[in-house]
């Protein structure tokens, strides 16, 4: 019984995301999510049995694109620095498409929620930061392009400049682009981070 319409579903996560967006700094409640959507706090609660559940929605719905874009991009391409650069890319596109998203990845939005929502938002940065490892040990086994530190090294560095653009987002209140200055911010990026072997 606790979900019988997928749409309305649907509706209180893209609501919340909207809320998330348009209210930066401030906590959403469920009256004010319910009231957004239209609803009673009781409806609400047949699709979700708490607004934990509708932030892990959000986040689990941010793992599957952006998870299953980046096989999409590891299956079609084997050059390094070009799954990198497209695979940096699609984080960014996703922070900048989804803004009330990238508050509850970066925790901003997470302010006083349940802790086990700070742990799957981790976990998300963490899987980022394994699948980087795995790109560069695969190129380390070719004779071509490969990491100048060490593959743990750069795979942080990665991360953490993915994580840095997205907060610079979330701070100028979705002003300053995540994407904006990539190219050339990577053009430098990678004549630092990527040698031939």
């Amino acid at each position: 019984m606790a979900s019988h319409n997928p749409n309305r579903r649907q509706q209180i996560l893209e609501t919340l995301a909207l809320q998330l967006e348009n209210h930066p700094g401030s906590r959403i409640t469920t009256a004010g999510l319910a009231n957004a959507v239209g609803v009673s706090e009781a409806a609400l609660y047949r699709h979700f049995a708490s607004k934990a559940k509708m932030f892990e929605a959000l986040i689990d719905f941010a793992e599957e694109s952006v998870f299953g874009l980046i096989n999409t991009i590891l299956d079609q391409e084997k050059d390094l620095i070009y799954r990198c650069d497209r695979i940096m890319r699609l984080v960014l596109g996703f922070s900048e498409k989804n803004p009330g998203i990238t508050r509850i990845l970066l925790g901003d939005a997470l302010v006083g929620e349940h802790e086990r929502l700070h742990a799957r938002v981790n976990q998300f940065f963490q899987r980022l930061e394994t699948q980087f490892k795995q790109i560069l040990r695969e190129a380390n086994l070719s004779d071509g392009t490969r990491a100048v530190a060490t593959i743990e090294a750069t795979a942080n560095h990665l991360v953490i400049l993915l994580e840095g653009k997205m907060g610079a987002y979330v701070r100028s209140e979705f002003v300053n682009k995540p994407t904006e200055f990539w190219d050339e911010q990577w053009g430098r990026l990678k004549a630092g981070l990527f040698r031939d072997s």
